[in-house]
């Protein structure tokens, strides 16, 4: 199969596996991609993901050049174009590159953990997550213009809202690749790690994730995701509103009551 779910706990698995394609996506891939974050999205044991590709040698080399690109070719091509020319973008309901990158949208958190090669489309995936560890071998580059082609993931529009502009037009605009120290320097990954270590960090870190409120934590995603593109007035009117939805939950009086008790909560995303 070119894509694995497993759920152990609250933490739901996605692995890339395609080693022998340093796990680029094919056609079949990507949606099969996109049918597992539906089923994680509406999971109600699923509280975190993680997502990784199968081996040591590559995260995901982006889309397969040999049948994705070329799809994706006939398809622009077959769109309609409008009165004046232009041409009317088709609905992303697959949620774009790997389900992920464009129409879909949790509230649960994404960790991407980045074992070696993370490229174009790869890269543009490791951006629509949340918080990006990476372990030593890794490599970072969105390399679309090498071969005559532009980020169509997100990367234009992502990569920017993450590192500096200047940083992420050099990126972009020369397809160089830059190595998991480079990527850590300017904040595009959290943490750097030795390949052994990767995998159970970012177990770790999802297993802390799943075990605050899971209301809290995705009602506190939602704010941060929502409010960059509001101005401050707005953004602070929005996280009012939903501290107050949360304040209202059993989870909201199961933590402090938790707290006073001198023992761990026990929340149920009630």
């Amino acid at each position: 199969m070119g894509v694995l779910y497993e759920r152990r706990s609250r933490v739901a698995y996605v692995t890339i596996n395609r080693p022998e394609a340093h796990n680029a996506l094919d056609p079949e891939t990507s949606h099969a991609m996109a049918h597992i974050w539906k089923q994680f999205h509406e999971d109600p044991d699923a509280w975190v993901a993680v997502l990784t590709g199968a081996g040591d040698k590559a995260f995901c080399a982006g889309a397969d050049l040999k049948s994705l690109i070329p799809q994706r070719a006939a398809q622009a091509r077959s769109e309609r174009q409008s009165e004046h020319g232009q041409r009317e973008e088709q609905q992303d309901e697959d949620g774009g590159f790997g389900g992920l990158t464009r129409g879909f949208i949790t509230w649960k958190p994404v960790i991407a953990a980045i074992n070696g090669y993370c490229l174009a489309g790869g890269l543009e995936l490791a951006l629509a997550c949340d918080i990006r560890l990476a372990s030593t071998n890794a490599q970072f580059g969105l390399t679309e213009v090498r071969w005559a082609l532009i980020p169509g993931a997100g990367g234009t529009q992502r990569l920017p809202r993450v590192v500096p502009l200047g940083i992420a037009m050099e990126m972009i605009l020369t397809g160089n690749l830059i190595d998991a120290q480079e990527a850590y320097r300017i904040g595009l990954v959290n943490r750097v790690l030795p390949l052994p270590e990767l995998l159970p960090a970012a177990t770790e870190l999802a297993e802390t994730i799943a075990s605050r409120g899971p209301l809290a934590v995705r009602a506190a995603k939602r704010a941060i995701i929502e409010g960059l593109s509001l101005p401050l007035s707005e953004g602070l009117r929005l996280e009012r509103r939903l501290f107050h939805e949360i304040i209202q939950t059993e989870d909201a009086s199961e933590g402090p009551r938790a707290f006073a008790e001198k023992r761990p909560p026990q929340y149920h995303g009630r």
